[in-house]
């Protein structure tokens, strides 16, 4: 197990699309002598932008932005700099988003409630080589792999049961036949353990396999 360096700088850069959050981390790590906050910026577009020119070991990353998702702002981070470090950081413990991110490669995961003291460790731990991932997430964590996986058809169809289309209509926009897709719901409830297509949409949403945008 790699040893905490307590002496190594850190360059840190956040990335969340609400300025009070973006403010009150940069605020709170600038006084830390360890950490150099290298950028502060509010969207997946601008980080990687920033990446390309500047040097970077840990980001602070929101799930939910405008724009380029978290996820997918993620995935190219890494794509870019396979050395970096990514901790998400979410006002949300949805399963799905969780499972998402560490597919994805994210070094740990953060909420925007937890203490500044917390936060620290984290990325401290990360910036050292292990994994920061709060009991109460790796709970969520293990509650999301003990489901059956959805494939990417079924969550494709997941996302119009939730924006209220018909079975017809899912038919349509996808080009499959309305046989097709009543196999590919029954599939969906008996995954995801539910009834019918209104409580299939509801966990969806609730578990973060489905995003509803803010």
């Amino acid at each position: 197990m790699p040893e905490l360096d307590s002496t190594a700088k850190i360059r840190l850069l956040i990335v969340d699309d609400h300025p009070v959050v973006r403010m009150g981390l940069s605020t709170m790590l600038k006084q830390n002598q360890r950490i150099i906050v290298t950028g502060s910026v509010d969207s997946g577009e601008s980080a990687i932008h920033l990446l390309e020119h500047s040097d970077v070991d840990i980001v602070l990353l929101d799930l939910r932005m405008p724009g380029l998702s978290g996820i997918k702002t993620l995935r190219s981070m890494l794509k870019q700099s396979s050395d970096l470090k990514v901790i998400v950081l979410s006002s949300f413990e949805l399963d799905e988003e969780i499972h998402q991110t560490v597919v994805a490669g994210a070094r740990g995961y953060i909420l925007k409630d937890m203490p500044g003291g917390e936060i620290l460790e984290a990325i401290y731990r990360v910036h050292s080589g292990l994994t920061y991932f709060p009991k109460r997430i790796t709970d969520r964590l293990s509650d999301r792999r003990s489901r059956p996986e959805l494939s990417k058809r079924e969550i494709e169809i997941l996302e119009l049961v939730c924006r209220g289309l018909t079975n017809k209509e899912i038919a349509s926009a996808l080009q499959l036949s309305q046989f097709t897709v009543r196999n590919h719901l029954n599939n969906i409830t008996s995954k995801l353990e539910v009834t019918d297509r209104t409580e299939a949409a509801f966990v969806a949403i609730q578990t973060g396999i489905v995003s509803i945008s803010h």
